[in-house]
Order: structure tokens, then sequence, then C-alpha cells
């Protein structure tokens, strides 16, 4: 993996995220590689993902989905309807093209920070997980409770985190995502086999 240059990556990114923003960004890339620590990830890769996850986030909609049909990044019906969702795409597209990124997993680990999915890699879990519970991060239920659990355990943190929001979502149902929901279905079944499994042993 190459070894990216962290500091003039931030210097860089500054430009382009308001305050606010950029402080959650640097609450992300620290999560992330205090986790990847923890759970033997590396240690570069979670900083670089963690620090470029929401590159695009400070896009305005309409640029985005233009920015999309300009570098033929495909758009579902969903995100044209919910084009804030795009800013994850749109970030690994900016992390390879600006910033030089090659490396895959970390272009998923910024693709999927938002929504999530299915059987996800150590990386793309610690930075979806970083992002959630990252010091700035106070209005989500739970947040002690996952905390610690995104220390101890990725899966079963996935899980009580996509439980959370897709309760917090479902009083829209037409805002849940079907890669939450995969996601969601996924960990959870992962789960219930695990309570069977210690109820057997």
């Amino acid at each position: 993996m190459a070894d990216y240059d962290i500091a003039k990556m931030q210097k860089k990114l500054s430009k382009y995220l308001d305050e606010d923003r950029y402080n959650h960004t640097l609450g992300v890339m620290y999560t992330s590689a205090a986790l990847a620590m923890v759970h033997g990830c590396n240690l570069r890769a979670a900083q670089t993902a963690g620090l470029l996850h929401d590159s695009a986030k400070c896009i305005p909609n309409k640029k985005k989905l233009k920015m999309c049909s300009q570098h033929k990044i495909p758009v579902t019906d969903f995100e044209k309807s919910h084009p804030f969702l795009l800013h994850a795409k749109l970030g690994a597209y900016l992390a390879k093209e600006k910033y030089g990124v090659e490396d895959e997993e970390i272009l998923s680990a910024i693709t999927y920070h938002t929504t999530g999915k299915a059987a996800m890699s150590p990386l793309e879990k610690i930075v979806y997980i970083a992002d959630y519970i990252e010091p700035g991060r106070f209005k989500a239920p739970h947040l002690e409770n996952v905390r610690k659990l995104a220390f101890q355990d990725l899966d079963e943190c996935m899980y009580e985190i996509l439980k959370d929001t897709l309760v917090f979502l479902e009083e829209n149902p037409k805002d849940v995502d079907s890669a939450t929901k995969d996601a969601f279905v996924y960990y959870k079944d992962l789960h219930m086999e695990r309570q069977r499994s210690r109820l057997s042993s």
C-alpha cells in the first residue's frame, strides 16, 4: 500500500470543507486510527479513509448530481431523490483523482461509509463505525454502549448501529437505502447465529 502523506492531504482538504465538517473529519480520522490499532487493520489505510470519507460533503447537491454525470459515476433512482448520499461515491472519486489514492479497499470504505452494506471488510466497518462514534457526535441513541462495543467487536457494533439507524429512519421508510437494509439483515443474522451458538455451547 502506498504511504500516503496525511499532513499534505489534511492541508488540501481543509480548503474544501467548512469548519464543523473539517473538525468532524479529523474526529473520524483519529477514531478510525484507534479502531485500526485495536482490530489489527492497516493504520495508514484507516487514517486515509477516515480523513477523506467526507471530502465531497460540502459540494451542493445539484453539483453532486452534475459531477456524477460528468464523470460517469452511476446514480440510482434512490440517490437521485436523495442526492446528499452521493457524497460517499463522489468522495471515493475525489480521493482517487484529487488525492492520488489508488487503494481499492480505502476507496470502498469511503463509498460505503454512509449506507453500509452486507459483508463489509474490516476497514469498511471501521470507517462506518468511526463516522458514527467520533467524539464530536452526541445525538445518536445508546452512544456510550456503541462506543464501548466498537473497541470490542466490530460485527456486533455494526448490528447495534444499523438497528438504531433503521429505527430512526423508519419514521420515513422511503428514506432508507436498500444497501442499509441489506447490511442490517446481514449483521442481524450474524448476531442471531452467534446467540444460538452461545446457547448451544
